[in-house]
């Protein structure tokens, strides 16, 4: 089989003249005057490399074969091309077919499908361009994450998928049992004996790696998660997904000043990664959504388009204020005075989608970390505030999605830590092992995590969780 060159680098090649061998899936084909002109593409650009093929030197059942979707090789002169939108063509003289693709049932069509379509075809999107692009850019934040924290000294760790402990206290898990469904073994309180399980406990897929990635900051000292995280919870929304990845680096030493400066340093580097090397798919998908919006209202558009909206995160410092001034700030606005909050702002509630983006779009016209929230609203883990009232809380807010980094600095304190667990009735045996780092050498830390779902949704401009990830798992739905 002979070693094929990637339609990228022969996009931007300049060596005319020499035969190449290239090798991909249609996209689509047009015949004029005698000659068939075919646009490939093998998933490495967003761009197609256009193939000319003269119909007299090919025979006819390989022409006729040559549909959309069909996966091909070729082998031709790489020469400078004479239309409009490429610099170079492939003048084919040979021409292999892998597969084909029956014309009238392959149901990628050569035009625009609704992406609740496409999420019906979830085998096939990826060949799409919007879905390539999207893709392509998953790729490189997974890469510029681990490159990230590896250039400033953390160490990647690897926490369970499988846990007998509920990080966020919020119940909502997958149980994980060997247990018979239907006539499994009870104790003598009548309730299921899970002794007799696989694990010998109770055990579910985890909710975070982050309480294991605490212990391993406390040896490490600086230490990242990057895995997949579940959670059960009933929500059809364009936000939430049951299955999806996590980022979540734990630092030892860190107070919460130093978790909001690694935060924001953190993301604009991820951002400007995405503007470096993914700007072929980025301005793809910045006019694929302004196609999208050119029917609705002025006040339905994206108030910037995709890059300068990524380019916005990265010029400007993130506004940092407490819980206590955004509320202040959200009573006082507009929407809050005439009502058009769906959502009444109050001290003590948690923040909806709303208000992180009216302090973020309206307000500031920048990214905003709010910190020190309502201790009744975040997790037990979270470090008191002396007025015993709040905690050393972040969240990270940004134009078009709201919340996209949450963390704290965490309770170091054993006596402050256990009286928690217990004010939320936790079971403390599942967290043992969590309490004795309180009591064996503890100190200060801090972390945070990014969900990689919501990262991507902001980088692609994407309007739904389930478009950036290639498998979605939703309520009812766990398809391919």
């Amino acid at each position: 089989m002979e070693k094929r060159t990637p339609v990228k680098e022969l996009l931007r090649s300049t060596a005319f003249g020499t035969q190449v061998h290239v090798k991909g899936w249609v996209q689509t084909k047009r015949e004029s005057k005698n000659v068939a002109f075919i646009a490939l593409n093998d998933g490495s650009v967003v761009h197609h490399l256009q193939i000319v093929a003269e119909v007299e030197k090919f025979p006819e059942d390989v022409l006729k074969n040559i549909t959309t979707g069909a996966c091909i090789a070729v082998t031709g002169m790489l020469t400078e091309s004479q239309g409009q939108g490429q610099k170079v063509e492939v003048q084919a003289t040979a021409i292999e077919i892998y597969g084909t693709a029956d014309a009238e049932k392959y149901p990628l069509q050569p035009k625009r499908h609704s992406l609740e379509f496409l999420r019906e075809i979830a085998h096939l999107r990826p060949r799409t361009r919007t879905f390539g692009a999207v893709l392509r850019i998953r790729h490189a934040m997974a890469f510029a994450i681990h490159k990230y924290f590896n250039d400033r000294g953390f160490f990647y760790l690897h926490t369970p998928i499988i846990t007998g402990s509920d990080a966020e206290g919020a119940g909502e898990m997958f149980r994980v049992t060997t247990l018979d469904p239907i006539d499994p073994p009870l104790n003598e309180f009548g309730t299921i004996d899970y002794k007799q399980d696989f694990f010998g406990k109770e055990t579910n897929l985890t909710v975070s790696g982050q309480l294991e990635g605490e212990l391993g900051a406390m040896a490490l000292s600086l230490v990242y998660t990057f895995g997949p995280t579940f959670r059960a919870e009933n929500s059809n929304t364009a936000r939430h997904l049951a299955e999806f990845w996590m980022i979540e680096p734990e630092m030892a030493f860190y107070d919460l000043e130093d978790n909001m400066n690694l935060a924001e340093d953190f993301l604009k580097y991820l951002v400007q990664y995405a503007l470096d090397h993914c700007i072929d798919d980025l301005e793809f998908l910045d006019n694929r959504q302004k196609e999208e919006e050119k029917n609705k209202k002025q006040e339905e558009r994206s108030p910037m388009g995709l890059v300068e909206k990524l380019r916005f995160v990265v010029d400007n410092n993130f506004e940092r204020l407490t819980y206590t001034e955004a509320v202040d700030i959200l009573m006082k606005s507009k929407p809050a005075q005439k009502g058009q909050f769906v959502y009444p702002v109050s001290w003590g509630t948690d923040l909806q989608s709303e208000h992180e983006r009216y302090l973020v779009e309206k307000h500031f016209k920048k990214p905003v970390i709010l910190t020190n929230y309502p201790r009744q609203i975040k997790a037990f883990y979270m470090k008191q505030d002396e007025d015993g009232k709040t905690v050393r809380a972040m969240d990270v807010l940004f134009p078009g999605i709201g919340e996209i980094i949450g963390g704290s600095q965490r309770e170091e304190n054993y006596e402050k830590l256990y009286s928690r667990i217990q004010e939320l009735k936790i079971h403390e045996e599942s967290l043992w092992w969590y309490l004795e780092t309180r009591k064996y050498g503890t100190a200060p830390h801090s972390g945070f995590g990014l969900g990689f779902e919501r990262l991507i949704l902001f980088i692609t401009g994407m309007a739904n969780i389930r478009d950036v990830i290639p498998f979605p798992r939703t309520p009812q739905n766990a398809e391919f």
